[in-house]
């Protein structure tokens, strides 16, 4: 399997796309001002207790409290709440090794017994805000490196029972606990299987150091505050994907594109070569045909093998998924094997539908109706392997007598939705467009405005693929006539997400939208 990573950064918004053998598998689509990402840690201040819930509502600055259950504290939250008084009172750095842990609170306790309101709490981030509810906290804190997880207050170690070997798993412990600090616990993530042990103690070195830069600066801030956050989207996702089945990752932003190679040389200096700067004027997606994947794949309907298709349906309480044989041919010999053979592609498409769009909670799958157990077996067992490579936390029933599969998802940022259908840019869903005719004129008037009331000489016009053709047809095209009567430079681009009759003009670095009002 061959992966790649595209990056799209525009001054709104960041979007990364994962491949997968050409594939679309994963995509990431954020605002550049997005606040409150998991792994954020903040000093926050409790507001409500609620014995009910056995929770309390917390203070982090965001528009609505977020929510702090009893089971999310930690075993050690009265050693966090004791280093918290110190590093808040003590200027520099708060030694661990001389701070006596607290004994740990009961499993079955009270949060009224542990947190008061208007008491400060160090927090973490586990969920981001998701519709109507603000983030979801715990304070069993984490800094997650390549290799290594670092658990402040904890004094365990524990390894990833994903490396088989148990030879290995018991060579990585032993390490671990003869290089790690006292009074933190460490997790040993899957990829460090076989690394060496300079490799993971200067990586142990660099979280502790990088904890304790951040809560040096406890010492005197209010509340609710930032105190560490997460690293940037992009590199947080290579850090947990990052594998030798990595050909490329291509970047359309210079600066992202240097702190992506920067990234990739730290953990991986023999990858370097594989980070690429995109210099086309054709956008990334469009250029890579990532953008027809996105239109085919999103949607209410999703079609994925000879004919046959998925609806996929979104509630308030859970995700619902039609499995539908559609116009497919039924070449196979009977009923029983032709709905065996469209379950098993549905389980593949359904699997990437869940990761492709992020979909969390619970999702009810309707698979076409089987009669024999065996093949029931076969549809879940294929959808086990499917979603084996899943990062995300699942689980997966058996089909119901009724043929239903239940499937949770852990979900801990809202779920991606593009829209795959939308009002005509030129009727606006009137059925009337304007003459096509007259569009050549339309646009030379809109050029000379910028030219001449805005004083922007070099533009990018960007077209449909079908109006690019128009444009460019024949000597001399209608580009050259404009360059020659207006005296200055176009470059006139194709863009499949355009309109038949949309075009938009772009200043001469190409990355603002000329105001054309």
């Amino acid at each position: 399997m061959s992966a790649e990573l595209f990056v799209d950064v525009t001054p709104e918004e960041l979007t990364i796309a994962l491949l997968e053998d050409k594939r679309l598998v994963e995509m990431r689509k954020e605002k550049s001002n997005i606040q409150f990402q998991v792994g954020d840690i903040y000093l926050a201040k409790i507001k409500k207790i609620m014995p009910g819930l056995n929770a309390a509502f917390v203070d982090v600055g965001y528009e609505k409290d977020a929510f702090l259950h009893y089971l999310d504290l930690g075993p050690q939250v009265r050693s966090l709440q004791k280093f918290l008084k110190h590093a808040q009172t003590k200027k520099g750095v708060v030694s661990f090794s001389k701070l006596k842990p607290e004994n740990d609170i009961n499993k079955e306790g009270a949060i009224a017994d542990v947190l008061t309101a208007g008491q400060e709490i160090l927090v973490q981030i586990a969920k981001e805000p998701i519709s109507t509810k603000g983030p979801r906290l715990t304070s069993e804190l984490s800094i997650a490196g390549r290799n290594l997880v670092l658990m402040p207050f904890s004094d365990k170690v524990s390894v990833s029972q994903k490396i088989e070997s148990a030879e290995e798993r018991n060579r990585l412990k032993r390490l671990l606990l003869s290089i790690k600090p006292k009074n933190y616990g460490v997790i040993v993530r899957t990829v460090a299987e076989g690394r060496r042990v300079a490799e993971l103690d200067q990586e142990l070195k660099m979280l502790v150091n990088h904890w304790e830069e951040s809560t040096s600066r406890l010492f005197g801030i209010k509340s609710p505050s930032l105190v560490m956050g997460e690293i940037g989207r992009i590199t947080a996702l290579l850090r947990d994907i990052l594998s030798p089945s990595f050909h490329s990752i291509v970047v359309n932003d210079p600066t992202v594109y240097r702190e992506i190679k920067e990234y990739v040389t730290l953990i991986a200096p023999e990858r370097e070569s594989i980070v690429k700067l995109h210099k086309g004027s054709a956008h990334i997606f469009e250029h890579y045909g990532i953008a027809k994947q996105i239109k085919s794949l999103f949607g209410r309907t999703a079609s994925f093998k000879s004919g046959a298709y998925l609806i996929i349906d979104h509630t308030e309480a859970l995700h619902v998924i039609d499995v539908n044989s559609g116009n497919r041919s039924k070449s196979a010999s009977d009923q029983e094997t032709n709905a065996l053979e469209v379950n098993m592609a549905a389980a593949d498409e359904i699997a990437r539908q869940l990761r492709l769009r992020d979909m969390g909670g619970i999702i009810v799958v309707d698979f076409i109706d089987m009669q024999l157990n065996e093949n029931k077996q076969k549809v879940y067992e294929r959808m086990k392997e499917a979603m084996a490579s899943d990062r995300t936390k699942h689980n997966i029933l058996p089909l119901s007598k009724f043929g239903l599969m239940q499937i949770t998802r852990q979900r801990v940022r809202p779920e991606l939705s593009i829209a795959t259908s939308e009002v005509c840019p030129t009727c606006h869903g009137t059925g009337n467009v304007q003459a096509s005719i007259l569009l050549t004129d339309t646009i030379n008037d809109r050029l000379r405005f910028v030219v001449n009331d805005q004083n922007i000489k070099n533009l990018t016009l960007k077209v449909h693929p079908y109006v690019y053709a128009y444009l460019k047809k024949g000597f001399p095209s209608s580009v050259l006539k404009w360059k020659f009567q207006l005296s200055w430079g176009i470059k006139v681009v194709p863009s499949e997400s355009l309109g038949i009759l949309e075009y938009k003009i772009f200043d001469e670095n190409n990355k603002k939208e000329v105001d054309l009002k």
